[in-house]
């Protein structure tokens, strides 16, 4: 096993935290969840499936023996976002960390979309990121309790990209959310933080987003520097110490973990990267002719 797919925080680093993750059904926010029950939270699961939550939670609670309360919600309703943090408070007495991680996208050009797609898009990523957020601090604040928001974003959220218009404007709203409000909300205690992963390949949106005969096309490891994928355990570690108390001093700050990908698609020249050597020999022996 590479040392980057195992659990990096001692155990039961989570004791004594309870944590709601939306999109916890499936993904990486199962694996976030199943991470953080190993690592001794509490947990809750929210999406608009309870069958497929129900399912999940079962298979959680065999793995690591941990507590999780399935829930289900459409983060675009208020008063159902209300209604999980209500029972949530029931079960458990209280909650200490959101994690806003459900999400949907489209892949298309944008204008062979229809308004009520991009409404789709943004209400669930945005609308449903602060409808979450405020709920928890409102609840936070007037109890006088420390909190944590912890936001999954994408690199493009500010850089912007193509054919995935809705995501990248409801994601870039989720990122400036979240530095507004480790500003504002620091006084109470609450810190908020995101991550923006790159390629973490899933049964699910992975399938969607790129089917097999776009998979052949746009390998997704070459577009990377360390020439691969992510591993779920990669971002869960990461997730995982975001949530903890070991990152106190961690307000305000998105935390890219790409491998390098973003930063390739951003340079001008990264495309010399296809050069062979006899070719950089080549180029090299122009550019001394030219001097």
């Amino acid at each position: 096993m590479s040392s980057f797919s195992e659990p990096m925080l001692r155990d039961n680093a989570l004791a004594g935290k309870v944590i709601i993750i939306t999109g916890g059904g499936t993904g990486l926010g199962r694996s976030m969840t199943r991470y953080f029950m190993q690592l001794g939270a509490k947990t809750v699961i929210t999406s608009r499936k309870l069958p497929v939550l129900e399912e999940t939670a079962q298979e959680l609670r065999a793995e690591t023996g941990g507590e999780v309360l399935p829930l289900a919600c459409d983060v675009r309703q208020y008063e159902q976002v209300e209604a999980v943090i209500e029972q949530t408070l029931a079960t458990y007495g209280k909650f200490d960390v959101l994690v806003n991680n459900a999400a949907g996208n489209f892949i298309s050009p944008t204008e062979r979309l229809s308004h009520r797609a991009f409404d789709t898009v943004v209400d669930i990523v945005l609308k449903g990121s602060y409808y979450f957020s405020l709920a928890a601090g409102k609840h936070w604040i007037a109890h006088q309790q420390p909190g944590n928001i912890l936001s999954i974003v994408t690199t493009y959220a500010w850089t912007g990209s193509g054919y995935v218009v809705p995501s990248a404007c409801g994601k870039a709203g989720v990122l400036a959310l979240t530095r507004s409000l480790a500003v504002e909300w620091g006084k109470y205690g609450i810190r908020c933080n995101a991550i923006a992963p790159g390629p973490f390949p899933t049964p699910g949106a992975w399938d969607r987003l790129f089917p097999e005969p776009l998979r052949q096309q746009f390998n997704p490891n070459a577009k990377v520097p360390v020439g691969r994928v992510g591993e779920h355990q990669e971002l869960a570690n990461l997730a995982a110490y975001l949530v903890s108390d070991f990152s106190a001093f961690v307000n305000g700050e998105v935390v890219t973990i790409d491998g390098g990908e973003w930063l390739k698609g951003a340079g001008e020249f990264s495309y010399l990267e296809a050069l062979s050597p006899d070719m950089w020999d080549q180029l090299a022996a122009m550019m001394k002719g030219q001097k």
